[in-house]
């Protein structure tokens, strides 16, 4: 069973920056896409950026130039970096992380349980 292992997160001060990961833990054959997305509870949960295995990119207004995504196939690894980060920003983000388990196969989605990031002076 396909599994997402998430780091990083916490507390940061404005300005400061952080890096989210999300390992897959299990058998695949590569990430073909990621996803994030951040929620405040009581929120609805919105879109942040993603990244193709090809490398193309997509980022919301919000966050461009901000956060940069990356995949590292040879890690099974996807991450979010967080830079020049605002109170703003606080809330609880997530990864949705498309893998191949066999060439040739159509992709799985896969989430993230969730990523805690408070930003407080």
């Amino acid at each position: 069973q396909v599994q997402l292992v998430e780091s990083g997160g916490g507390s940061v001060q404005p300005g400061g920056s952080l890096r989210l990961s999300c390992a897959v833990s299990g058998k695949i054959y590569n990430i073909v896409a990621v996803g994030w997305y951040r929620q405040v509870p009581g929120q609805e949960r919105d879109f942040l950026g993603a990244r193709t295995s090809g490398g193309g990119t997509n980022y919301a207004a919000s966050v461009r130039n901000r956060f940069t995504i990356y995949i590292d196939q040879a890690e099974k690894t996807a991450s979010l970096r967080m830079s020049n980060l605002r109170p703003e920003d606080t809330a609880d983000y997530f990864c949705d992380v498309g893998v191949r388990k066999k060439p040739g196969r159509p992709s799985e989605d896969v989430w993230g349980q969730g990523i805690q990031v408070t930003v407080t002076s």
